[in-house]
């Protein structure tokens, strides 16, 4: 029986890649969003994997959204908390609203999916954690001091996560992606698209499949040996 991946905001950009790519690459996935309902269904007719809703900021939802899938589909071996929000401007004129939704969505969400699957992981001795965090976490970017604070602490979640567990048979890892080709992005002036492109030394945006490749490999027997390790994935953009 093929194990069972979640994949929060798993129905567009690179959660959608990463949710295809792990279905081909054998695992029973399931993929959550919350807003676009249209997206999700179009998403679920297209690939056949099965979308549910709820919002990853809530303690109480993650609960009862993981109660679903595994009800569903079964056990839960790999989640990649993938789920994120924008709300960018300079810090200056940055709200509380703008701080909290983006922590709430981009970091809490991590922390509470995270502790409602690893018992079970545990308790089975096996399991694969996957957060994606961001080039800007790693350097910061102007007008995202939300956005690169939230990012930045999943590396420390990661470590410590991984350093806590690596003894139950579970591994936890980031992925770093730098400018993906995105919805976005695509959606941006081409002075902006032509800006990005200039910071990458390999000369071509990321695409979320090269994201979804990383995952796959995370999450596969092949890394069992990697945990509390971030994978840097930007084209050279940023080199630590």
């Amino acid at each position: 029986m093929s194990k069972v991946a979640l994949v929060t905001g798993g129905t567009r950009g690179i959660g959608a890649a990463i949710a295809r790519g792990l279905k081909e690459a054998g695992y029973t996935v399931a993929a959550s969003f919350v807003g676009n309902t249209a997206a999700a269904e179009e998403f679920r007719e297209e690939t056949g994997i099965p979308v549910f809703r709820w919002d990853v900021s809530s303690s109480e939802e993650c609960r009862r959204g993981v109660d679903e899938v595994t009800q569903a589909l079964g056990p839960i071996e790999v989640l990649v908390n993938n789920a994120g929000i924008t709300r960018d401007r300079a810090f200056r004129k940055m709200s509380d609203e703008d701080w909290h939704v983006v922590m709430n969505t981009n970091l809490h969400s991590a922390f509470y999916m995270t502790r409602t699957v690893i018992e079970g992981m545990r308790e089975r001795q096996y399991g694969r954690i996957i957060n994606i965090s961001s080039i800007n976490g790693q350097r910061g970017r102007y007008g995202q001091v939300n956005y690169s604070t939230a990012k930045a602490a999943l590396y420390g979640l990661t470590k410590a996560l991984a350093m806590e567990y690596a003894r139950r048979g579970i591994t936890v890892n980031a992925i770093a992606p730098g400018h993906i080709d995105t919805e976005i992005v695509r959606s941006s002036s081409p002075e902006l698209v032509a800006s990005l492109l200039a910071e990458i030394p390999v000369g071509r945006l990321g695409t979320p499949e090269d994201i979804a490749r990383c995952v796959c490999f995370l999450a596969s027997e092949q890394a069992d040996f990697i945990t509390g390790s971030t994978i840097t994935a930007n084209g050279g953009t940023y080199l630590i």
